[in-house]
């Protein structure tokens, strides 16, 4: 049976002359709730609108969901004379520090987090994916936690901030990699493990709640799923759905072990370390890692045997042609951080990069 799933994408507001980000996320957020409801929401930057689909059971139907969600927000954005930009860092803008979004929650996290706050300019997409329990959600992440560099390298779509090429695909997740809880998440010897350890880190201090525990990987706070928070926010609605069909076959092989009994691997948190470096440095094209054997392998390799390993699950869901399919079309054209500096090098203009990034209503 097809686990359901869903997503949550943030997008850069950018101004449509300059093409910098500027601070009008709540106004196009207020204007695209009459389209989508609360599925559209604020993020703690101000330059940042939220998007999320519904639970769906089937890949084409999520594929339409996000199409019309993308829809949706650049229409609310064009009404408010600003547009969006799915890319993982701003491309163009001033940044440090950034404004902050009203509210009790994001004034609290300034208070507690300081200065993690001011290069929080990043946009990611987030995969849900349905669980029975935390129990299994637990026991499903230990599976993914080898898979999480090369999902980052498939998904990587954030070589540019303020005006500068970071040398990297992914640079978000380094500007990520700063905070207190997040990263890949540890390897947990049970629930009861996992929930010892958020309660220590709750009581020190290192989280304001359950909503702070960013791992690439974690239970929901808010809904009985496993949440994939690693990618950054895909160039395209039809990569974003590549993206959580593959975090969905990689899910639902995981829970065949876990009702199996069989064990998980338990890389080393600093093999997962450098072979998340090696992935947002040099991309799918690029060499990483095994992080099982600790042997040299090339991401585009890794990423096939991440296929491999998705492809019964896949299969079973129906969308094991479409995603095949699109791994093939990552492989030849590149990932989101390719294309965006294939688009600079034509006239070498940062704004040509933001350009092939806007959403269209």
């Amino acid at each position: 049976m097809a686990l359901r799933f869903g997503i949550e994408e943030e997008y850069f507001v950018v101004d449509p002359v300059s093409r910098a980000v500027v601070p009008r996320a709540a106004a196009v957020v207020r204007r695209a709730g009459g389209t989508l409801g609360d599925r559209a929401s604020t993020e703690l930057i101000a330059f940042l609108a939220e998007a999320k689909t519904s639970p769906c059971d089937d890949l084409d139907k999520l594929t339409e969901q996000i199409h019309a969600m993308r829809a949706a927000m650049a229409a609310a954005a064009e009404a408010e004379g600003v547009r969006l930009a799915a890319t993982g860092t701003p491309v163009l803008g001033e940044l440090v520090p950034p404004p902050i979004a009203a509210g009790g929650r994001y004034a609290d996290s300034l208070a507690t987090y300081r200065a993690l706050d001011d290069e929080q300019c990043i946009a990611s997409c987030h995969v849900h994916v349905e669980m029975p329990d935390l129990d299994h959600a637990v026991r499903v992440s230990n599976h993914l936690r080898p898979w999480l560099p090369t999902l980052l390298a498939l998904a990587a779509n954030s070589p540019y901030w303020a005006g500068r090429d970071t040398g990297h695909v992914c640079w978000r997740v380094m500007a990520w990699a700063r905070w207190p809880v997040a990263g890949p998440p540890p390897f947990f010897r049970s629930t009861a493990h996992y929930e010892e350890l958020v309660a220590v880190l709750l009581g020190c201090g290192a989280l304001m709640d359950a909503g702070t525990i960013f791992w690439d990987v974690r239970p929901s706070a808010r809904f009985p799923t496993l949440e994939v928070r690693l990618g950054d926010v895909a160039l395209t609605a039809d990569e974003a759905a590549l993206f959580a069909a593959l975090v969905r076959g990689l899910a639902q092989a995981a829970l065949g072990d876990v009702e199996a009994g069989r064990p998980a691997p338990d890389p080393a948190p600093e093999m997962l370390r450098a072979a998340y470096w090696l992935a947002a440095r040099y991309g799918l094209a690029g060499d990483g890692v095994d992080v099982c054997t600790g042997r040299p392998a090339r991401f585009a390799d890794l990423a096939r045997a991440m296929m491999a390993r998705a492809a019964p699950a896949l299969r079973d869901n129906g969308d094991l042609a479409r995603v095949r399919a699109g791994l093939r079309s990552l492989l030849t054209r590149g990932t989101g951080a390719d294309r965006q500096r294939a688009a600079y090098r034509d006239r070498e203009r940062f704004s040509d990069v933001v350009d092939a990034a806007l959403l269209r209503p």
